[in-house]
């Protein structure tokens, strides 16, 4: 009877002894995974690996690597979904913290960026040390700059050093970017100087020389008693070159800030060498 229990004992640690072999192996090649950007396939295997695993105390490293794979493969709802998973069994404040700004990072991503900030203000009134303020001064500029806020960007990264790259940056493109409103404005006081004032001359010219056509014309028949055809012209033609004009001045503004604002992204996502969301 003793020799039988003997026997049992040994298959069952024997069993143990695989089953962890076979775990550790499981991890190694999610992990293997993971690291070569193969993200979709390691987030099967993490998943079949919290499946088998037994021990709750590896599962907030899993949805970690899980909430990182859905992250790095832009999947943003997802990502936050385990990091939420996670930070239910972090171990300690720090692992908390560290899953908090992973979420912030994954909404600044998915540009949503008032969350994101109410995040950052909650982190800022309950800092500890694994934070401190610089940490999340930086990644309010970063929300500003996802948002297209330049100027409120360079605001929060001037408190960490007033000569950041990223600071810089930003006052660059608010410098380079035009006024929309003030584009709107001279074009009501002189057609074509909104599109002079945005670069775009030809465009000026045109609404410029169209202006004075059909405003000519138009005074003109009332100075010479043709009424009606002076209502017509302005009505249908000044009228219309008149709002093309400034129309034409904020849509001009408002693509070249775009773009200005996209050379800046592109710089940020391939030449940027700092952390990024």
């Amino acid at each position: 009877m003793n020799k039988i229990l003997y026997i049992l004992i040994i298959l069952f640690g024997a069993s143990c002894i695989n089953q962890a072999q076979n775990l550790e192996r499981q991890k190694v090649f999610a992990d293997s995974l993971f690291n070569s950007e193969n993200y979709f396939d390691a987030i099967t295997e993490y998943k079949r690996l919290q499946f088998f695993s037994e021990a709750s105390e590896n599962y907030y490293e899993i949805n970690m690597q899980i909430a990182l794979c859905y992250k790095a493969g832009g999947k943003y709802d997802d990502a936050i979904k385990y990091f939420n998973l996670a930070k239910l069994i972090a171990k300690s404040s720090e692992e908390s913290r560290k899953i908090e700004l992973q979420i912030i990072r994954t909404n600044i991503l998915r540009r949503t960026i008032p969350e994101a900030l109410v995040l950052l203000n909650k982190l800022d009134i309950t800092n500890t040390n694994y934070l401190d303020f610089s940490t999340i001064s930086y990644w309010k500029g970063w929300a500003y700059l996802m948002n297209d806020d330049w100027e409120q960007a360079s605001n929060e990264f001037e408190k960490i050093d007033k000569f950041h790259p990223l600071k810089i940056l930003a006052d660059g493109v608010c410098n380079k970017k035009y006024s929309v409103g003030f584009a709107k404005f001279i074009s009501f006081v002189l057609p074509g100087s909104g599109q002079f004032y945005t670069g775009n001359y030809v465009s000026g010219v045109f609404s410029l020389g169209w202006n004075i056509l059909w405003g000519y014309v138009t005074i003109n028949a009332f100075m010479t008693d043709r009424a009606l055809e002076g209502i017509l012209v302005g009505s249908l033609l000044w009228t219309r070159f008149y709002r093309g004009n400034f129309q034409n001045a904020e849509k001009f503004a408002i693509k070249n800030n775009n773009e200005i604002s996209n050379n800046a992204y592109e710089y940020l996502a391939n030449k940027y060498l700092g952390e990024k969301p």
